[in-house]
Order: structure tokens, then C-alpha cells, then sequence
């Protein structure tokens, strides 16, 4: 379940069209009775006006669904004000779905559909055949992506179950192709068992390039990206886990070099070590990160907690940190830490924890849409603070990766997506910013950065060829402009 944000945010905008005596002041008045019941009002648009009547109107940011509700009651309690329609910005987006086919052939002559259809597509079957590598030139297959879930731990939301998980996929279907230029579609399937799970994907990987797995639960989602990496000879990747690891990573790289500490040395709390959490610390390690120290909602992971049973990420987890075996609650793991990473749940952190870290602490407050700390309450002690929100400097997304990560992989014909490839792509997404730029509020950049997609396709394609998982010839290299 979510908690509503403390202040109104266009996630909950509303517009309300409304018709009023054509006098002075009455547009004022609605302005004021929106501001009283703590509305914040954006767009006004005249719709019709006569020398007695206006209609406008009004897009107005609320905090959550009640009080868009009392922001329409307020403007209905204005005289001569007469409310004609309420309608949701954020509906009326989704209404129909937010993706579609789109052909790139147009059939508009007999001579046209011998050519895409009956009988000429049969010579292009035959050719498949004959030669199973021509599907990659042939057909869709080297630009589509598999977005696949089970709705069991949508961000935000838990588990919510496929069909509610579908408006999400298609959200992600969006960005893959308005970012990446990759055609993806989303597969949100009816079952919670790994081993069916594993089946329908292999079943039907043949039309796709690359897998993205995306909201699976824990531990379910651990065995079966393990499975479906082991068993296609696709890329398959769970965006949750690896792209946030990634963002994160790049994040701090920038982050040390402002406050002049390097990764190698600083000690890092990483507070929720779930799936995201798991592959954050695993990468970290991975970039040369020698001091981490895991918390969870059983308190500091150490050695001392692992027994037959323990699931064997998280035991990799404990194996690979907390060198001195710490023990204990919250305050204990951030005392003289340099870098708090939260992938957990709002308000964890307090400005009494920010006390007890190191110098120039780094914060990455990253539970969404709350976050464990708000900016303006870490301030006056973090040196460097992002969050998972927009409206916030530093926004760490795994939009900022999955995009670029698959154009790369769909470019080179990538078998796999492995470790170096992850880190390339995180230290092509901090190069983004250049030195001279780089500041507390800019660790990280936009989403809409056109560099972004191009610089982590192309660091994530050379990876590739280094470590020997690329299927295409060098000589045959092109990077998709995007």
C-alpha cells in the first residue's frame, strides 16, 4: 500500500471544468478557495466565453484522490460557479493502453501483399529454415524485448497480480521505445509457480531478442532469471535487481569524487537487501567496494545468521560483507559510515542516524514514492543527497539504464548481459555528466539526456565484445541511433 505524498504532485492532478458569471474577480476567487484547501493550481485554459458566461479549465495538483476530492467541493462552494466536469489527466493517458503495433511496411496494392503475405513470405520461411541466424535479419526478433512479470511486487504496490501489473509493463513497453528505440511488449503471466514461469518464457523466446523480467517477488525472481539465463541463449536480465544496481552505482561513483573519497576505502550501509538491495551490494563488491555493511529488517546481516536453510543470494550477501561481523540495529551499522544506500521503506533514516555518520556523508534515499529521509530534512548534514523521485535533484531510475543496456545488447547480439557489461554501463552513465558540471545536485543525469541512451549502448556493446558474449562480427557493428 502507498502513502500519499506531504505535498500535491502532478500523480494526483485533476481537471476540473467549471462555468462562471463573466464579471471581475471570479477567477480570482476559485484561485483563492484552491489555494485554502491546499490545492496547487497549474493550467487555466479558456474553453468558451460570452459576454455573461466563461468556462475554463482548471488543472489543479492534489495530494492524493480525497483531497482532489475536496479541492472540486471547494470550487463548487464558490457563488455562480458550476462544476460541468471532473476528469483524472492521469486516466485519460492510459485510456485504450499506452502502447500499439505499428507496421513498417504499408500494404496498400495486391502486389504489396505478395510481398509481406501470402505467397511471398513463404520463400522468407524457407530461407529461415535453411539458415535458423536469418530470424535475426528477417524478422522483428533483433529489436523486441520481452517484458515479463507476475505482478507480485510492483513497485510501491506489492502484489497486485498480472492484470493490474499490465498498466506498468506498458510503462515500461513506452520508455524502452520513446529512449532505446527498442520494440517491447509486455507478458503479464497467470501463475506464481517458478518452474511454469520458466516454461511460458522459454516457450515463447523465439520472436524476442532479450528478456526483461520485471516485479517478480523474492526469492522467486533470484531462480528464475538464474534458470532462464542458464537455459536461453537470450539475454535475459531483472531490471529490478541489475538496472537499479547500475543507476546506483553510476550515482556514486559522481558522488565520491565530489566529496573526494574513493570507493575502495569508504564504509557503505546498504539498508534493504532484497532483490534490488542483493544486486546492488553484488556489484558494488564488483567495482571494488571493500567495506559494506548489509541491514534489514532482522538488523545487521552477519555471519552469525546463516544456517542450512538460508537462500543462497542472500547467504553470497553475507559471505561478501560486514568484514568485522557487526551485529546490531540501524544506528549501530550507520556509525562513521560514509554512504547510506536505502532500497527499504520511508522514514527509516533520521536525521539522529545522519549525526553518527562520517564527514561529508552521501545519502541515497531511494524507497519510493517515500522516501527513508526527505532532502530538506537530510540537508543540513548530507553533503550529497538523490532519492528515487522526480521531484527531487539526483533522481536515481533504472530508466536511466534498461533502455540504453538493451540497445547495446540488441546491437552486438549480446548472448548474455554479464558483470562487466553492468559496470560499463555504470560508469558510462556517470560519464554523462562532465567534470565541470558535477555538483551536489547533479550526480546523476535526466532521464531525457539524449547522451544517456548513447553512452551506455555503446560502452555496453564494446563490453560485450571484450568479455565474448557478442554474436555480431565487429565488422558488422551498427549502432541504432536513437
Amino acid at each position: 500500500m502507498t502513502t500519499p505524498p506531504r505535498y500535491p504532485e502532478i500523480t494526483y492532478s485533476i481537471t476540473v471544468r467549471a462555468e462562471y458569471p463573466n464579471r471581475p474577480g471570479m477567477l480570482g476567487t476559485i484561485g483563492i478557495q484552491v489555494g485554502a484547501v491546499g490545492g496547487d493550481m497549474g493550467a487555466v485554459d479558456l474553453v468558451y466565453s460570452s459576454r455573461d458566461l466563461i468556462v475554463r479549465d482548471f488543472t489543479i495538483n492534489a495530494r492524493d484522490t480525497q483531497h482532489a476530492q475536496e479541492i472540486v467541493k471547494a470550487i463548487k462552494g464558490v457563488p455562480g460557479v458550476k462544476v460541468l466536469q471532473v476528469s483524472d489527466p492521469v486516466f485519460l493517458a492510459h485510456l485504450g493502453g499506452k502502447i500499439a503495433i505499428h507496421s513498417k511496411v504499408p500494404v496498400q496494392t495486391r502486389t504489396d501483399l505478395a510481398k509481406v503475405y501470402t505467397p511471398g513470405v513463404a520463400r522468407v520461411s524457407l530461407a529461415i529454415r535453411e539458415d535458423p541466424k536469418a530470424v535475426w535479419t528477417l524478422t522483428s526478433k533483433a529489436n523486441t524485448v520481452a517484458i515479463v512479470t507476475d505482478g507480485s511486487r510492483v513497485l510501491g504496490l506489492g502484489d497486485v497480480g498480472p492484470a493490474a501489473a499490465l498498466p506498468v509493463m506498458e510503462g515500461k513497453a513506452l520508455l524502452f521505445k520513446e529512449l532505446g528505440g527498442v520494440d517491447a511488449w509486455p507478458l503479464c503471466l497467470q501463475t506464481r509457480e517458478a518452474e511454469d514461469f520458466v516454461h511460458i518464457v522459454k516457450a515463447v523466446s523465439t520472436g524476442f531478442g532479450g528478456i526483461n523480467l520485471e516485479d517478480i517477488a523474492t526469492p522467486r525472481c533470484f531462480d528464475i532469471e538464474d534458470r532462464l539465463k542458464e537455459e536461453l541463449d537470450i539475454p535475459v536480465i531483472h531490471d529490478d535487481q541489475h538496472a537499479t544496481a547500475v543507476a546506483i552505482l553510476a550515482g556514486l561513483l559522481n558522488a565520491l569524487r565530489l566529496v573526494q573519497k574513493k570507493l575502495d576505502e569508504v564504509r557503505i550501509v546498504v539498508c534493504g537487501v532484497g532483490a534490488a538491495g542483493s544486486a546492488c551490494i553484488r556489484l558494488l563488491v564488483r567495482a571494488g567496494a571493500r567495506h559494506i555493511i548489509p541491514y534489514d529488517k532482522e538488523g545487521i546481516l552477519h555471519r552469525g545468521m546463516l544456517t542450512p536453510d538460508t537462500h543462497r543470494v542472500r547467504r553470497w550477501v553475507i559471505e561478501h560483507t560486514n568484514p568485522d561481523n557487526l551485529q546490531g540495529d540501524l544506528m549501530k551499522a550507520v556509525e562513521g559510515a560514509d554512504v547510506f544506500i536505502g532500497l527499504s521503506a520511508p522514514g527509516v533514516l533520521t536525521v539522529e542516524h545522519l549525526k553518527r555518520m562520517a564527514p561529508k556523508p552521501i545519502v541515497f534515499a531511494l524507497a519510493n514514492p517515500i522516501p527513508e529521509i526527505f532532502p530538506e530534512e537530510a540537508a543540513p548534514y548530507a553533503s550529497v543527497i538523490a532519492t528515487g523521485r522526480s521531484d527531487y535533484p539526483n533522481q536515481i531510475n533504472n530508466a536511466l539504464v534498461f533502455p540504453g543496456m538493451f540497445r547495446g545488447v540488441l546491437d552486438v547480439r549480446a548472448r548474455q548481459i554479464t558483470e562487466e557489461m553492468k559496470l560499463a554501463a555504470a560508469e558510462a552513465l556517470a560519464s554523462v555528466i562532465p567534470p565541470r558540471e558535477l555538483n551536489a545536485e547533479y550526480i546523476i543525469p535526466s532521464l531525457f539526456n539524449k547522451q544517456v541512451v548513447r553512452a551506455v549502448a555503446k560502452a555496453v556493446g564494446q563490453a560485450a565484445y571484450r568479455v565474448g558474449v557478442a554474436q555480431r562480427s565487429r565488422r558488422r557493428y551498427h549502432f541504432t541511433r536513437v
